[in-house]
């Protein structure tokens, strides 16, 4: 199953507990695959950055170039209007058009909104784990 994390899911899943570090644990065991675009990556990378911060014993540079290598990484066409409150979340659904990706994982509140836009599901950590990872 290909899907899209947002950034918080990807952030909270490297430095703490919870449904967002077991969704990266079904990545790592090969049971999803990741699809992120080069803007994603540097959106990880920036807030990951301040994070690492305050939790030195995490390196999120070499987190980040592993996600490079394991997962899909897609050249983005922009939406042609926004359609996100917070147009910085449209990316994750221009990329998840451009990957014919059905599923976003995110807490955000302004995407969570869009959920249902072009047959896209955007869906909480907690929700995909029990609707997908738990059957």
């Amino acid at each position: 199953m290909r899907v899209l994390l947002d950034t918080n899911v990807f952030i909270s899943g490297v430095f703490f507990s919870g449904p967002p570090y077991q969704i990266l644990e079904a990545w790592h065991n090969g049971i999803i695959q990741l699809i992120i675009s080069r803007e994603i990556i540097e959106e990880y990378r920036r807030v990951g950055e301040v994070l690492s911060r305050q939790f030195q014993l995490i390196d999120i540079d070499s987190l980040i170039d592993l996600l490079i290598l394991e997962a899909d990484i897609i050249k983005v066409v922009s939406l042609p209007e926004p359609v996100c409150i917070d147009p910085e979340d449209d990316k994750f659904l221009a990329c998840a058009l451009c990957s014919d990706t059905k599923v976003i994982i995110s807490g955000d509140k302004h995407l969570l909104q869009a959920s249902g836009y072009r047959g896209i599901h955007v869906v909480t950590p907690r929700k995909f784990i029990d609707d997908y990872l738990e059957k």
